[in-house]
């Protein structure tokens, strides 16, 4: 029996004596018995929905010396029909099927893994038995996957990308719950068309806003405009809804993508070097994203290498190494005279995500910038 099953079982048995405890102590009751409920009727299994559930690895299969390990495990170690079948509580829900996808951990996903993902994801969303898809994920690099899919995969019906903070192994393991509320997300009505999730901790976010901005708590993943709704005891609770372009509105499709682009990041601090930003220009890079101070500022120093690199075709985004707030346009430096690019609200890393698709489309600058304003 697992550790998760034996914890579970020492809660009810303890419970259950607590119980019998208080009812010894409080003597005969007087009270007449409650009717008895008639059990609520099992849903057909024909008439559930069928969600599918595509495992990549990450912490989410993971596994730990002891209980106690928490944080220093091995990830992708759990193959998907183990996770599911440890999850009996799925069937309640919908007709839940497993594909491993990848076995890795996310800090090792590459553009070939986000393509060969999201065609996976685009085939399952046109099957007509197909009602929802669960992506499980580590949360190293979550958010910029489930954000590519939310702008190439063009359905919809729900996908909800899930992972875990703490391993199946240790106490108080998130992953088991976080698990089924994608499920539930993922198999909900109430969720149709509302683009692509990231269900943890309890939250449904949206793709594009949430981001990994804590390493060791449950609670990791944010938004700085706040979570769509909430998954309590298996039913959603939606409280906004996304107003940025997705799925079935995108103009970018992976039935259509064969190829991504070099796009990379360089990163400011005090005393940077344009050493970075001439080497990836050499490298081959199209277009390089800017992890400016503040308002993404950009340092005196690196002004005339960031041009230089436009000048040769390499493509300038502004972003922002700050968590939260938005770069704004002709704020810190002069973006229309250099034909530079901002990112607008996204880090650097999704500003990474949308410029690669959009410079695979063959998008101007002007282009780009329109995309960061509407994505």
């Amino acid at each position: 029996m697992s550790l998760t099953s034996t914890f579970r079982l020492s809660l009810i048995s303890a419970a259950l004596a607590l119980a019998g405890c208080a009812s010894q102590a409080a003597g005969p009751s007087t009270a007449a018995a409650p009717a008895a409920t008639a059990p609520m009727a099992a849903m057909p299994a024909s008439a559930k929905p069928h969600v599918v559930v595509l495992a990549t690895g990450g912490t989410i299969a993971g596994a730990g010396a002891s209980a106690m390990n928490s944080a220093t495990y091995s990830a992708a170690k759990v193959p998907v029909d183990k996770l599911l079948a440890g999850l009996p509580e799925l069937g309640n829900i919908a007709k839940v099927s497993g594909e491993q996808v990848f076995q890795i951990a996310s800090e090792s996903f590459t553009n070939d893994h986000l393509l060969k993902l999201a065609q996976r994801v685009s085939q399952l969303a046109k099957q007509a038995d197909v009602d929802g898809i669960v992506i499980t994920h580590g949360t190293d690099t979550l958010a910029e996957t489930a954000y590519f899919l939310s702008l190439t995969v063009h359905t919809d019906k729900p996908i909800a990308v899930v992972g875990s903070m703490r391993p199946g192994t240790a106490l108080s393991a998130d992953g088991a719950l976080n698990l089924v509320n994608a499920v539930t997300v993922a198999a909900s009505k109430d969720a149709k068309g509302k683009g692509v999730f990231v269900t943890m901790n309890d939250e449904i976010n949206t793709a594009r806003d949430v981001n990994k901005d804590i390493n060791i708590q449950t609670a990791a993943f944010q938004s700085q405009w706040g979570p769509l709704g909430m998954v309590v005891e298996g039913k959603n609770y939606w409280f906004r809804a996304p107003v940025k372009r997705h799925t079935n509105q995108s103009e970018f499709n992976i039935d259509s993508i064969t190829a991504l682009p070099q796009v990379d990041i360089v990163y400011a601090y005090g005393n940077v070097q344009p050493t970075a930003v001439n080497a990836l220009v050499a490298g081959g890079a199209k277009a390089i994203v800017h992890a400016g101070t503040g308002n993404g500022s950009v340092a005196d120093r690196m002004v005339k290498p960031l041009q230089d690199a436009r000048a040769k075709g390499t493509v300038i985004v502004r972003a922002s190494r700050v968590p939260y707030g938005f770069v704004l346009r002709n704020a810190e430096q002069p973006d229309d005279k250099y034909d530079w690019v901002v990112a607008h609200d996204l880090r650097p890393e999704k500003a990474r995500i949308l410029t690669m698709l959009a410079l695979a489309k063959g998008a101007s600058t002007q282009e780009l910038q329109r995309m960061f304003w509407e994505y």
